[in-house]
């Protein structure tokens, strides 16, 4: 039988990594944790637009930010995303 919840809660999770920019962010993140600075360099688009893609994928709970001073630094924390992402990229 299929898990109709199951299958909605993993269709918002491919929502949310579906756009380039965000896709980047994420697999920016699986090879290194950073701040929003470094990813608009890496990018080359608005620090607003940044923060944009950030706050959705931190909705989706892929990924999570801990302050250093004044700045926060982003993490990749769902191991589905994570999944996801190996398989994509043909990431180990």
């Amino acid at each position: 039988m299929i898990d109709l919840k199951e299958c909605e809660k993993r269709s918002e999770l491919l929502k949310a990594m579906a756009h380039p920019h965000r896709l980047c962010i994420i697999k920016g993140l699986y090879e290194n944790a950073c701040n929003v600075t470094k990813m608009q360099d890496c990018l080359n688009i608005p620090q607003s637009t940044v923060s944009q893609h950030i706050a959705k994928l931190r909705a989706a709970g892929i990924i999570e930010g801990t302050r250093e001073g004044n700045e926060i630094c982003y993490r990749l924390v769902n191991e589905d995303a994570i999944q996801i992402l190996k398989t994509l990229f043909h990431l180990k």
